[in-house]
């Protein structure tokens, strides 16, 4: 393809294309009418020699190179994005879209609180949270595209700056008027009780039967779901336990009837830790972004 010959606006339209994976929406996301995105649509096929989007049954899907230009051309347009920032930054001029890893749990306790800072100080922002994965399963294309990431993990992302989050300790979260209720504190009545085991992608089993049985102790697993928020869920309307952070039983106590009984077991500090790439040291709009997690962070602490 040769450049002279390619509108560069062109690629805020092909942005907009490989997101949506449909023309209505994409020219909704671009503010354009619908003929005027089938005519960047026809362009880019044109410059690209491949048609992008391909009917499939009564839904359109991208085209395996279109799929492929996904990760790279995020990362150029938010290159190009700080090439011409410039030293002065303005949150409410920002129209970047940033790309989070967030397990369910740092979505649940902090992304509400990070969307009214970002309704407020840069509402043309947008953010997407992929779906999780662990290190294992991360390519280096799906970590050139992120943004920040946070996990539990404190070596696990090679290549990425570290910074604290926040840390936490873990709780048996119960429903109201559950039957064993306060004597969930006594070693017996803990492992007896049904569990809830959250065993999250690319992880084998829950880290606390892993902790468990490095001591040769097992509790009584009832059902392994993917994520904390599921489990919570589930054990507000039956009668089984989960042993989850603290923090995220209180976020959820009120609306799920839930309570938080101390555990007769002590598997130490929970700790979470918020990771970016090196390109973000002194990206304006990335050191922004950053500070905003990071002070929201230093709330929920308080």
């Amino acid at each position: 393809m040769d450049l002279h010959a390619l509108d560069l606006n062109l690629l805020k339209a092909l942005d907009a294309f490989l997101r949506e994976a449909n023309v209505g929406r994409a020219a909704l996301r671009l503010s354009l009418s619908q003929p005027a995105a089938s005519h960047a649509l026809r362009r880019l096929r044109e410059a690209l020699n491949d048609p992008i989007l391909v009917r499939n049954g009564l839904r359109m899907e991208l085209t395996p190179r279109a799929e492929a230009l996904r990760e790279p051309l995020k990362s150029a347009l938010d290159q190009m994005q700080s090439l011409f920032a410039g030293d002065s930054f303005n949150p409410a001029q920002c129209a970047r879209h940033f790309r989070l890893l967030f397990p369910d749990l740092v979505v649940e306790l902090m992304l509400p609180e990070i969307m009214n800072k970002i309704a407020k100080q840069a509402p043309r922002v947008a953010i997407e949270v992929m779906p999780w994965r662990g290190p294992d399963g991360m390519t280096t294309e799906f970590a050139r595209s992120l943004d920040l990431i946070c996990s539990f993990m404190p070596d696990a992302f090679k290549g990425f700056h570290r910074l604290t989050l926040y840390k936490d300790s873990d709780a048996v979260a119960a429903r109201k008027g559950h039957p064993l209720g306060k004597r969930l504190t006594k070693r017996d009545v803990f492992f007896a009780a049904r569990h809830v085991a959250v065993v999250g992608r690319a992880q084998r089993e829950d880290i606390i039967d892993f902790w468990l049985r490095e001591k040769n102790l097992e509790r009584n697993v009832a059902l392994t779901v993917p994520g904390y928020v599921e489990a919570l869920h589930v054990v507000s309307r039956n009668d089984l336990v989960a042993f989850v952070p603290r923090r995220l039983i209180a976020s959820l106590a009120k609306p799920l009837s839930l309570i938080a009984i101390d555990p007769p077991i002590d598997p130490g500090t929970d700790e979470q830790f918020l990771f970016y790439p090196a390109r973000a040291q002194t990206d304006p709009g990335s050191v922004w972004l950053r500070k905003l997690v990071m002070e929201t962070a230093r709330q929920m602490r308080g």
